[in-house]
């Protein structure tokens, strides 16, 4: 039954070295680590789900155990359907607590098996976001030391697509 399994939700949009960090310390803990992107219509993405999953999919290569796929609707639906009943979340700073404490609690609640573990990411990553990395790259502002070099290729595409 998927002990050795746990899903990494998130929009990843993009993925970043802090959520990548946490894919790795989570591939240390587990056989299996689902990175699970959610749609997130809702979040106005700046790239469709299946470029999220290319993103990730080439930054995560080389780590053990990793399957990148794509879900709309509750995680706890996916968890089932994947047989994974274990999932990952990073914590930044205390202030990321409140939020994801109370989605652990409702994720429990609509399925009693589903556990959830937080893990830190690497403290020169307790700043990143998705969103900094955006507006940086909107701005004009090198992005590579937070992103892999081909998401930071992608970013400067959407947002400046005459400097390549």
């Amino acid at each position: 039954m998927g002990v050795n399994r746990a899903i990494y939700p998130g929009s990843f949009d993009p993925v970043t070295r802090g959520h990548l960090d946490i894919i790795h310390r989570a591939s240390q803990v587990f056989d299996s680590v689902f990175v699970a992107v959610a749609h997130s219509e809702s979040k106005n993405p700046l790239f469709a789900p299946e470029e999220r999953i290319a993103m990730i999919q080439e930054a995560a290569r080389d780590i053990p155990g990793v399957t990148v796929k794509s879900f709309d609707g509750l995680l706890v639906e996916f968890a089932r359907r994947e047989e994974a009943f274990v999932v990952i979340r990073g914590l930044r700073a205390v202030s990321d607590f409140e939020f994801e404490f109370q989605m652990a609690l409702m994720n429990r609640r609509l399925e009693p098996r589903l556990e959830t573990i937080f893990l830190t990411p690497q403290e020169e990553y307790t700043f990143l976001s998705s969103r900094i990395v955006k507006e940086v790259a909107r701005m004009g502002g090198d992005v590579t030391p937070f992103v892999p070099t081909a998401v930071a290729r992608r970013l400067t595409e959407k947002y400046h697509p005459n400097r390549v």
